[in-house]
């Protein structure tokens, strides 16, 4: 009988954080669909972790070569793509991000005159290949006529973003530049609506299941409808997985991954604040005891804190104190563990 806690070990090996990584940068953000990337540092490392070499120079040579690129495909949040789904996911996704632009609008005091112009002198800053800093494109942009004082100017790059204008793609000492999607992304795969609510559905749960419906529509800002819509274009697929009265969709290979590699699952591993194995989720209980959630997220404030996983559940936070030679990582556990706490400082220090 499938547990909530073999929900939460699948996930582990469909998501490439135990069993068989992928072999490169690009690979792992392709077989999660997308990985969240609020936080850049921590989603370096969520995606270097995923991958054979576990190394961040390696993320960092996918994005400076334009294979991973980071943008704001869905729910106005930002994240890790391989370049070629951007364009697709952005026409799929984005209208819902832009629902209420008007409204944001109207509170900025920012007209659709306003951001059409902003987006002409950020292509004639950017053609030719040109990539700008944050600080110098909205530079340019308030040269070109364009307040971006307050929240207008980020207001701005989002939407610019959004509306398939920009995307971050190459870092320069640890930050991303801005760059035309256009010319960034130079192999874009362009889907029928329907083609890809059905890639969308079967990417999702490839990569995250077992997942519910619930738990798509909330990763990708969907509707019930729409993932249902997908799930029937994914057909075979995608299979079903009862557990607990509640229907889980996901990859038929994945029970037999993780038979084939359970202890891996089950070992002691850190991660990010903002990792796709607590954030990919509406329903985080299969990993989270939902009395520590407040432990997690700190008054519901959208930081997400690191955890200390074991055996598929978290069984606390952990973070950096100290600087230099006297860094180092503790440990805040929802059950005193001195084994575990003594565990926590190597495991940190062997993070990519």
């Amino acid at each position: 009988m499938t547990t909530l806690q073999d929900v939460a070990l699948m996930r582990l090996v469909a998501q490439g954080l135990a069993g068989p990584p992928s072999p490169d940068a690009a690979g792992a953000v392709r077989a999660l669909a997308a990985v969240q990337g609020q936080d850049l540092p921590g989603a370096i490392t969520s995606v270097a972790l995923r991958t054979a070499g576990r190394r961040r120079d390696d993320v960092l040579a996918a994005m400076d070569a334009g294979t991973v690129v980071r943008s704001w495909p869905m729910r106005g949040t930002l994240h890790l793509l391989a370049a070629e789904d951007l364009p697709w996911m952005l026409e799929l996704l984005g209208p819902r991000a832009l629902a209420g632009l008007a409204k944001r609008r109207a509170a900025l005091e920012l007209t659709e005159a306003e951001a059409e112009r902003a987006r002409g002198t950020v292509v004639g800053a950017l053609s030719g290949g040109r990539r700008l800093f944050r600080a110098a494109l909205l530079a340019a942009i308030g040269d070109g006529g364009v307040a971006t004082t307050g929240q207008r100017g980020y207001h701005l790059l989002w939407f610019l973003a959004q509306t398939g204008t920009l995307c971050l793609g190459p870092t320069d000492g640890g930050d991303q530049q801005f760059v035309l999607l256009d010319e960034w992304v130079r192999e874009p795969r362009r889907l029928a609506r329907e083609e890809a609510l059905g890639e969308l559905a079967l990417r999702y749960f490839r990569g995250h299941g077992p997942a519910t419906v619930a738990d798509l529509v909330r990763w990708a800002g969907s509707t019930v409808r729409d993932v249902r819509a997908g799930i029937a274009v994914a057909g075979d697929g995608l299979i079903r997985l009862d557990v607990e009265g509640t229907e889980y969709l996901l990859d038929p290979a994945t029970p037999d991954l993780l038979a084939a590699h359970r202890e891996d699952a089950r070992a002691v591993r850190l991660l990010p604040g903002f990792d796709e194995f607590l954030l990919g989720y509406a329903d985080r209980s299969a990993a989270l005891d939902p009395a520590f959630a407040e432990r997690i997220c700190p008054g519901r404030n959208g930081v997400f804190a690191p955890t200390v996983v074991v055996d598929g559940r978290v069984a606390g936070t952990w973070r950096w104190s100290g600087s230099g030679r006297r860094r180092a990582a503790t440990a805040a556990l929802f059950a005193e563990d001195a084994v575990l706490a003594s565990a926590v400082p190597g495991l940190a220090e062997a993070l990519p």
